[in-house]
């Protein structure tokens, strides 16, 4: 895999897991999805979530997340992962189906379909929220008092 695609998966996939349930299985709801096997049936664990002071500090562990995951295989032979935060196995299912389908000759309609409304619903929420956040900003300025 080439940077450039590992990039774009990392992206998709980051999409997916972030995507509220109920909207990615409405959009999942029109594509066609091939059989499957199952090499690691969906299942729910915990991650240690790791973070640094000011972004560049020390390591420190900051508490643990609940995850599902999952991966398939479709009968065509392409291989999905899905990791998705809280304990909805049907959207690790989903993710894992979406990472395996963009390996296929169906990527574009996939792509159409589901990644591109999902991006756009990204985008949209977080233009909601920088726009909330701005309306609650302060400018905090020093007067100059003609005593110095």
């Amino acid at each position: 895999m080439t940077e450039k695609t590992d990039t774009a998966r990392r992206a998709r996939m980051g999409l997916v897991a972030k995507a509220p349930p109920a909207r990615l299985a409405a959009l999942m709801a029109g594509v066609e999805v091939p059989g499957f096997d199952w090499l690691r049936a969906p299942e729910v664990g915990g991650v240690m979530v790791r973070g640094r002071m000011g972004g560049t500090g020390a390591p420190f562990n900051l508490g643990e997340m609940t995850v599902t995951r999952c991966a398939l295989r479709l009968a065509t032979g392409e291989v999905g992962h899905g990791y998705v935060q809280g304990r909805d196995k049907a959207h690790a299912e989903r993710a894992a189906l979406v990472d395996a389908l963009m390996q296929t000759d169906r990527a574009e309609a996939v792509q159409a379909q589901v990644l591109d409304p999902l991006a756009e619903a990204a985008l949209t929420a977080k233009a909601t929220r920088a726009a909330k956040a701005a309306a609650t900003k302060v400018d905090f300025f020093t007067m100059v008092r003609g005593e110095d």
